[in-house]
Formats: structure tokens, sequence, C-alpha cells
């Protein structure tokens, strides 16, 4: 039969990331497309013991049903953690497990957005978090990104002028520009949201992963009017199969939140918190990251030098951390045909307009990951990028 799709679904793309990784089947590709993390990274032996340990002593309770907000060990466990070196979590925050953050962005826009409401956003910005505001009708707003962050001008003037219902941002090692937003620039977003009675969705799956610089405190640490909603995730330190991340955000929308939780899959799933949990409790959980900063630090190193050594046209952002390096092409080449004729030997990169509110505006970029393919993959993939470059 011929299904009637939907108003809301029927105008909704398919991911162009996502899209691009179904070509992954291919031994030959080389892919700095996707956002994975390195195949070498997870903990997998820990994994593997707290697993059979747990199904050996508490049968039952690893594959029973659970809470809806989270295992109350895991949460607490994940409480610690996230405040470990910042005031993230308030008396007047609750703490919930969620299955990826992905999920986090998805019930913030069910308990705030309604249809045609206006969300301001960083500009450019993960593509998830757009089609998830836009699945429940939101407007994006988009708020350019400046080397430190976003544009506190233009900032100021979309809060004043359109009224969002939130504000949607990346402050550390942004996808996909790479970008870190200064302490400045995180008092003043905070300062400015709270005056026009703005949430702030502090989305950080990658601020464990900083490879220079000194850590910065989340928005969340100066929030003491409930104004921020944020998201920890654990599938970038952990593992993304594992589903995990953590909300932490006012007790009056958390409450909403889990409403939203059990009308979509009841709970998270209780084997992978429960493991989470162990991994966090009895392994020196700090140890493990540092392995991690070690193993992207070389990594990005190695995509930085042989992208200045190979593609010196490419400006390209150096980040301190996470998984992505933002490279523009110099104005006279085709962006479009760079990303086609790359994909046609080869290599996979993802064209930097999908990443805009508005795909149509002109853009020079593409986005490169540099955290799953290995450093010999790394280098290869460079040097077909360059052979690219010379023939446009």
């Amino acid at each position: 039969m011929e299904y009637r799709i939907s108003d809301r679904m029927a105008g909704m793309k398919p991911s162009v990331i996502r899209e691009i990784l179904k070509q992954m089947g291919d031994p030959t590709l080389i892919s700095f497309a996707g956002g994975n993390p390195a195949a070498d990274s997870f903990p997998k032996e820990a994994i593997a013991r707290f697993s059979a340990e747990l199904l050996e002593s508490d049968p039952v309770g690893m594959l029973q049903y659970s809470v809806s907000e989270g295992v109350p060990s895991t949460r607490e466990a994940m409480k610690r953690f996230v405040s470990r070196r910042f005031h993230v979590v308030r008396d007047t925050d609750e703490v919930l497990v969620m299955s990826g953050s992905q999920q986090i962005i998805d019930f913030a826009a069910k308990c705030l957005v309604n249809e045609g409401d206006v969300v301001a956003v960083e500009d450019p910005a993960f593509l998830g978090a757009y089609n998830t505001l836009r699945s429940h009708g939101a407007k994006l707003v988009g708020v350019p990104m400046e080397d430190d962050g976003v544009d506190l001008t233009v900032l100021e003037h979309v809060l004043k002028t359109q009224s969002p219902r939130m504000f949607y941002c990346i402050p550390n090692f942004q996808n996909p520009t790479g970008k870190t937003m200064s302490y400045e620039k995180r008092i003043a977003v905070y300062e400015l949201c709270a005056k026009y009675g703005v949430p702030i969705l502090e989305d950080d799956p990658y601020g464990e992963l900083r490879i220079a610089g000194e850590d910065l405190p989340p928005i969340k640490s100066f929030d003491e009017k409930g104004v921020v909603i944020y998201a920890a995730s654990f599938s970038k330190i952990l593992s993304p199969a594992m589903r995990l991340a953590c909300c932490v955000c006012d007790k009056g929308l958390a409450s909403r939140m889990v409403v939203a939780k059990q009308c979509c899959d009841v709970h998270t799933t209780v084997w992978s918190q429960r493991v989470c949990e162990r991994i966090l409790t009895e392994t020196d959980i700090d140890a493990h990251i540092a392995s991690l900063r070690e193993l992207y630090r070389r990594k990005a190193h190695c995509m930085l030098d042989a992208l200045d050594t190979l593609c010196p046209s490419l400006e390209h952002t150096v980040p301190d951390g996470g998984m992505f390096i933002w490279a523009t092409l110099p104005v006279h080449l085709d962006m479009p045909a760079f990303v086609a004729k790359c994909l046609e030997n080869k290599v996979a990169v993802i064209p930097g307009n999908v990443f805009f509110v508005d795909e149509a505006v002109p853009c020079q970029s593409v986005r490169l990951n540099f955290s799953a393919p290995a450093p010999e993959n790394i280098e290869k993939g460079v040097a077909v990028m360059a052979d690219v470059l010379r023939s446009l």
C-alpha cells in the first residue's frame, strides 16, 4: 500500500553523513566522513568483565525493567563523574540517564518546542541536532560562529527579537568546526540567555577529549537559575553502542523529560547503565580518558601535519580536542566537485554546507574526521585530497 507520510516527517531528509557511511562496506574506502571513536579506544576488557560479573551475580536485576530516570546507583556515579572537576550539578538539578545525547536533544525539544517556535542554534552545528529540532516543528535561526564561539551581538539580537524557546550550542571542540567557546563567551552566553529567559541546551559529547590547553568549565557550572540543560555523552569515552548519556537539568523540566522517556523507550538499557557504573566506580576512568587524549592527540597531529605539508592551499582549524577539523578550499575551487572527486578516489569527506541552517548558502568548507581512521590511512587520504586539489 502507499503510506501517507505525516506533515512533520514529509520534509525531513536522511542524514548525508549516514548515507555516505553506507559505503563503508568497501574496505578500500578511507573515511574522514563519520564521527566514530577510534576502534582501539573502547575499554573492551572492562566491559566484558563487568558484564559477566553482573550477569552472574544479579541476572534478574540486569535483565528486568528499571525506572525511567535511570538506575539510581548509576545516576549517582554519573553525577560524581560530571562534577569531579567543575560544579555541574546543583541541589535544584536532577540527573537522568538517557539513550545517547541525541535523546536529550529530542526530549528537550519535545518538552519545550511547539510547532513553528524559533530555536536559536550555532551555525554551522551538528546536523543531527538540526534534524531532531526540525522534527518537532522548530524554525531554526542560526547564530554565526567566530573563532572563539558564537557571535554574541547576533545572539543577543536573536534572543531579543525572536524569543527562541532555547539556544543549542556545543562549547567544546564544536561539531563540525572543532572550535572551542572561550571562557569569557561561556559566561556571556549564560548571562544573555538568563537575561532573556531562554534555556541553553549545552551539548558536550567531546569535552573529555581535550588534546591541548586547559579544561574549561561547562556553561552549566555557572548556572544558578536553572537555565542550562546539560548533555554529557559516554559514547566517545566508552562505546557508542552502549547508548548512554547523562542529562543534568532543573528538576521541574526533568520530571517532564521523564514522561517523554516513558512514551519513547521506557528506560535506557539496564545492562549498559550497570556496566558504565562499574567502570566509573571501580576503574581509573581518568587514566582511561588520558589514554584517549593521547591517542587523539597523535591522530590530530598526523592529519594536521599532512594537511600542512600536502594541502597548503587548504585553510583549516587547529582544534584543541574532539574529533574534527574544518578545512576550507580556495574560493576559486568547486567544493561539491572536490567532495565528489574525493569519493571517486575512495576518500569520503563531508561537504560543509550540510551543517548550516540554510544548506543553499555558498560554502567552501568540508569536515574532516581524524578519530576513526588509522594514521597510515590519514596520510593516504590526505595525499588523495592533494591530488584532487591539483586536478581541480
